[in-house]
């Protein structure tokens, strides 16, 4: 008689999965092992930061499913409504629901109970799996998800998975690169220019590549500047940036550079890791670094007192770093080939352009990015 395991995992074979996302959870362990080892997977450091990769593997065409517990949803519902589903990005989500069976930790009563609630506040569809036999609501639903662009949510009851055998557990293979760091971070370098006119002097090296771009005023600025068919704006999802444009890269062979900001990498800095841990070579993260929030206000991040995003990047395992400022070392780093991820620690002058907003509808940057991704 075939597991439980397999059985979901023969379900998800047959719709074709492409990547699974995962986080740990011990009452699932063994389906956590299982999928490891059958797809593509990509071991994350935050809820939030999958929601992110996976936007960015639907973008490029492919099939993400996420795996993670219950406690974790309260870490991705903004980036659900405000990225997946304002994009209407396919994303399966399989939740491990604590709270509703031998539970033994009082602190996973709260959420693991309140989930379904949560869930239909938000208005997002879910599943609930409580047999074998519920298996069937899984086949049934992952064709419409990724035929019509939807979330949902299937919540996995332990006892369906209750008395997991833990052998041949899969190792976290290691990261792919090694050698020495490339980093170029002891550099005393004082910003000169605004992120607008950096975005200016750069623009001819973004043609036909695929752009990633932070939100509010540097999505405004790049479509000013340079709006090209192959841009991906954010729109809302703060700290998203660079998850998205991870999960492209990943996904497809396409070159692609996410501007992104200092104030959105503070807010989700576990992504430099899963970036490192797979350095893909067509991924270059450009860190516009004014050192405030440009979109709020211009209220001060921390990169203004304390922290050096090239170190923190070099510290995440990154290893072709480069802290530059001007127009001669923005071009080379710009032009310098590169066999891996590279972290552009571009410093900027903290002002914005008052530039019109963008005129195009969210589904129609999609609808264009993701014909680019296909050719």
């Amino acid at each position: 008689m075939q597991s439980p395991e397999g059985e979901l995992i023969a379900i998800l074979k047959k719709n074709k999965m492409d990547f699974v996302l995962t986080l740990p959870c011990e009452k699932i362990r063994g389906l956590l092992y299982g999928v490891q080892k059958e797809f593509f997977h990509v071991p994350l450091t935050r809820e939030e930061e999958g929601v992110g990769i996976s936007a960015g593997i639907a973008l490029a065409g492919k099939r993400p499913a996420m795996f993670v517990q219950s406690s974790g949803i309260g870490n991705m519902i903004n980036a659900l409504l405000s990225l997946t589903g304002f994009y209407e990005l396919p994303l399966a989500i399989f939740i491990s629901q604590r709270g509703i069976y031998k539970e033994k930790i009082a602190a996973q009563l709260p959420m693991g109970r309140r989930l379904p609630h949560i869930l239909k506040g938000a208005g997002i569809a879910y599943s609930t799996i409580r047999t074998k036999k519920d298996f069937r609501k899984v086949e049934e639903r992952l064709p419409d998800i990724y035929k019509n662009g939807r979330i949902h949510a299937f919540l996995l009851s332990p006892a369906v998975f209750e008395g997991v055998c833990d052998t041949d557990i899969p190792e976290l293979p290691s990261c792919p690169v090694s050698g020495r760091t490339e980093a170029h971070v002891a550099r005393k370098v004082k910003p000169q220019l605004t992120r607008f006119e950096i975005l200016k002097m750069i623009a001819p090296y973004l043609n036909s590549k695929v752009i990633v771009c932070n939100l509010g005023f540097p999505s405004k600025e790049l479509f000013s500047v340079k709006h090209q068919p192959s841009n991906f704006y954010m729109l809302g999802s703060m700290g998203m940036a660079t998850p998205v444009g991870l999960g492209i890269s990943i996904a497809s062979d396409k070159e692609v550079i996410v501007i992104d900001g200092d104030g959105s990498i503070l807010m989700n800095p576990g992504t430099l890791a899963t970036a490192a841990h797979f350095s893909p070579k067509n991924l270059t993260i450009f860190a516009v670094d004014n050192g405030s929030y440009g979109s709020t206000g211009d209220q001060p991040t921390l990169t203004g007192s304390c922290v050096d995003l090239s170190l923190v990047a070099q510290g995440f395992g990154i290893r072709d770093v480069q802290r530059v400022a001007g127009k001669r070392q923005l071009i080379t780093a710009l032009k310098k080939p590169h066999k891996r991820v590279r972290f552009i620690h571009a410093l900027a002058i903290p002002r914005n352009k008052d530039v019109p907003p963008i005129t195009l509808h969210h589904l129609e940057i999609k609808k264009q990015v993701m014909g680019v991704l296909e050719s």
